[in-house]
């Protein structure tokens, strides 16, 4: 398996990747379709022909908080989350919203979002939580082209031509054409230890196969350039989050009040205020970037930030970050998942931790034996960690969970860096046993507002 740390780590908008990005990455995709339909002389000639979106599962639970019928509006419009950092999405979608056509190439499709974009939450597609149907339908409501989308994390998203493979449906390439093949952190021990380069330095190997230094280089730049906006755009704004639960901002109070007693403050309190400013940019549902999704998008930032910050690590060390969390990453999805809605939030906030933990340690001098220990500690500790978001909304607990996915990842580094490395759970192991976790835990706990936190809040 392979997937670029140029791929994982991408600039969007919030709420969420799985629920908004990826949605609105699937309508574009169906626009592509009914372009080439038309093109083939598949589709009818008509100018009663109707789009409709049908959201399963977890999209259909919990896709009003987390703006999935705005991502699919979006989308067939044909924005993509990456266009949008610059726009006022809620402007926009007043607009959008009102509208009762879409344009595809010319060819005009009547779509009136209220009723087009439909939340099914009777049984969900049986391939995966995060399912779509989207449809071009005649004046008598039958189907002349239907597409079914799965978003499976991250603001990736797979067909149902390739979601039932044999490979675990993940957009990855195959490895074995790349120069460090490996598919697990057992692999990667060991082929560090016969190449005497670190994970970083297989990773940047591996990516030579479609970029070169500088390219990547450039790459790398813009994904911290980006992170970094995040988190001094939600340090510099106070207000409420749009939603309906009132949720106040407070990473710029926070930030402000460790400034004004600096003898008292702990690297804890930086790493919450850090973290706490991303996700309240993304909960607002502006610019962030996947790290590895939106809901856990402030981990990785907020452990560079401070270093970047408070320890002044040069960019060369930045970019081994990035490349080691990339790497740490692309093995937890291919060998278990980053989608809430199919391991909870051990997926999600747990993955980045071990993420966050691994590049930490790399950079502050950690052998890869301990860079991999990093990884597990930080995992193991968020082992069975639920997805149940409160009012289906990516804010409580989400927000405060960063901060102490965060400050977990810091803890592992430091831990592994004061450990020679050796320890009985490895990283592959703890990976098979959140994804067993996953499996074995209710839906109720996935994404879908069905248990936990979410029915547990007392109304006033």
């Amino acid at each position: 398996m392979f997937i670029s740390a140029l791929d994982l780590f991408k600039v969007g908008i919030g709420p969420s990747s799985s629920h908004t990005m990826g949605p609105m990455v699937a309508a574009g995709m169906f626009r592509r379709r009914i372009t080439r339909q038309r093109a083939e002389g598949l589709l009818p000639e008509s100018s009663t022909l109707r789009v409709q979106c049908v959201l399963k599962g977890s999209l259909a639970w919990t896709g009003k908080g987390h703006a999935t019928d705005r991502a699919i509006v979006l989308g067939m419009q044909g924005y993509t989350p990456r266009g949008l950092i610059h726009h006022d999405v809620n402007e926009l979608m007043q607009e959008l919203w009102a509208g009762t056509r879409v344009d595809v190439d010319g060819a005009g499709f009547d779509f009136v979002p209220e009723a087009d974009v439909i939340f099914d939450r009777y049984d969900p597609l049986p391939e995966h939580p995060n399912g779509m149907i989207f449809r071009v339908v005649d004046d008598a409501g039958q189907p002349v082209l239907e597409r079914r989308y799965f978003s499976i994390g991250g603001g990736f998203v797979t067909t149902e031509d390739d979601i039932d493979s044999i490979e675990a449906p993940l957009m990855m390439e195959d490895a074995h054409s790349f120069p460090f093949p490996f598919e697990s952190g057992k692999d990667m021990l060991h082929m560090s230890a016969a190449s005497g380069l670190s994970i970083a330095g297989m990773k940047r190997e591996n990516e030579h196969l479609h970029h070169g230094d500088a390219q990547l280089d450039r790459g790398l730049d813009e994904i911290w350039s980006a992170m970094k906006q995040c988190v001094e755009n939600g340090l510099g704004v106070e207000g409420t989050l749009p939603g309906g639960l009132n949720v106040r901002r407070r990473a710029k109070q926070l930030y402000r009040d460790l400034h004004a007693s600096q003898e008292k403050v702990t690297v804890n309190d930086w790493l919450c205020a850090y973290a706490m400013a991303v996700n309240e940019e993304n909960a607002a549902g502006h610019m962030v970037v996947t790290a590895p999704t939106n809901g856990a998008a402030g981990v990785i930032p907020s452990v560079l930030y401070y270093m970047v910050k408070h320890e002044r690590i040069s960019r060369e060390a930045i970019h081994d970050y990035l490349l080691t969390a990339g790497a740490i990453g692309g093995l937890i999805k291919h060998r278990s998942s980053i989608s809430g809605a199919e391991v909870g939030c051990q997926g999600e906030v747990g993955s980045a931790s071990a993420m966050a933990a691994a590049a930490l340690c790399a950079i502050r001098g950690g052998s890869v034996a301990q860079v991999e220990n990093a990884a597990e500690i930080a995992l193991e500790h968020h082992l069975g960690l639920t997805c149940d978001p409160v009012a289906g909304l990516v804010q409580v607990p989400c927000i405060e969970r960063n901060g102490f996915g965060a400050i977990k990842a810091f803890t592992a580094a430091s831990l592994a860096l004061r450990g020679s490395g050796h320890h009985v759970m490895t990283l592959d192991a703890c990976i098979s046993a959140m994804k067993h976790t996953g499996e074995e835990m209710s839906h109720k706990f996935k994404e879908t507002s069905l248990g936990g936190l979410a029915v547990s809040i007392t109304e006033c």
